[in-house]
């Protein structure tokens, strides 16, 4: 170092002080990306992102529609405004003029059978063609206007009525309202298992009992609301060829209401006479001897003897005292 001179010196502390730079940004440039690394978790770490971010569309789509997003509740969310995302309840009622009453029955139920339904209620009377057969199907809801258009083309279609009505946002509402109270009800069964006194025991069981009723009938709500929107409910009248033509027509004129008044008046003959019929039997089995006995009583009974009496003399008027005669009359004659 003592032959070097004040140049060379110079010219290698300033190697030395540049390659001490060179070392210390590459170290700091490791240290960035390490950092960074770590930041973004590495190549593993950006694995674990990539799985949360893969997740969380599924989670949003199992969740209900409206929960966990208040966004997408109070301003309706795209897909909340689709057909299938919404909860529709249909109810359907109509009126069917078929040849044959019993084997149309027969054939509706087997097309909502065939559709994944059953039926409800079914209700027949049988007298010919005045036969009627009244029918309560209960059928998916998908399978809706397939069903009511095959049970149409059983016969003469007379009446039909199709009502829906949406109950989306009651069914958003229940299960809000559903895993609030399940959330109570778990806050008090913690708070009932750290009771240390009778009273707190006793409070805490019937704020329970009170969460867990709550909760009970929320859920009953919304499986009835799931049953209505899964099954729809179509109510079915078939009518024989004889029937007439709509059981809700009111018909207005004179011989609407003559043929009103001829049928009520037989209505009441059958009546009268169903009633004389039901009373004829204990007339003749009571009346009858009731009548000999008073026939042959009066028979027995002696008559009274007729006595003849006397007329009484006609009375006569007083004549009056101090009241003179009247003078007679000149020139009349006087009686013999």
């Amino acid at each position: 170092m003592g032959g070097i001179g004040p140049r060379r010196r110079a010219t290698v502390l300033a190697a030395a002080l540049a390659a001490a730079l060179a070392v210390g940004g590459c170290g700091a440039s490791g240290n960035d990306g390490a950092a960074t690394d770590s930041a973004a978790g590495g190549p593993g770490g950006s694995v674990e992102l990539g799985d949360r971010a893969g997740e969380a569309p599924a989670g949003a789509a199992d969740a209900p529609a409206g929960a966990g997003q208040p966004g997408k509740a109070e301003g309706g969310a795209a897909a909340d405004l689709r057909i299938d995302q919404r909860a529709i309840i249909y109810t359907g009622s109509m009126r069917v003029q078929v040849a044959d009453v019993d084997r149309a029955a027969h054939d509706a139920v087997a097309l909502v059978t065939a559709a994944g339904g059953f039926v409800g209620g079914d209700q027949r009377r049988s007298v010919d063609g005045d036969a009627t057969a009244e029918l309560t199907l209960r059928v998916p809801a998908a399978k809706f206007t397939t069903v009511v258009d095959g049970i149409a083309r059983l016969g003469t279609r007379q009446r039909q009525e199709i009502s829906t009505e949406d109950v989306t946002e009651e069914t958003v509402d229940l299960d809000a309202r559903i895993t609030t109270q399940r959330a109570r009800v778990e806050n008090a069964r913690r708070l009932l298992a750290r009771a240390q006194s009778i009273s707190d025991l006793v409070s805490l069981e019937n704020e329970l009992a009170r969460r867990e009723a709550d909760l009970a009938s929320l859920e009953a709500k919304k499986r009835r609301l799931a049953d209505l929107t899964a099954l729809s409910t179509i109510t079915v009248s078939l009518v024989g060829p004889d029937a007439a033509t709509d059981d809700g027509e009111s018909d207005l004129g004179f011989l609407a209401g003559l043929e009103g008044g001829w049928k009520v008046f037989l209505a009441s003959m059958v009546v009268l006479l169903t009633v004389l019929g039901a009373v004829l039997p204990w007339l003749i089995a009571l009346g009858v001897p009731a009548g000999v006995l008073v026939w042959l009583l009066r028979r027995r009974r002696p008559r009274p003897a007729l006595v003849a009496t006397p007329a009484a003399p006609a009375p006569t008027a007083p004549a009056d005292a101090g009241v003179s005669s009247r003078p007679p009359v000149p020139g009349a004659r006087s009686a013999p």
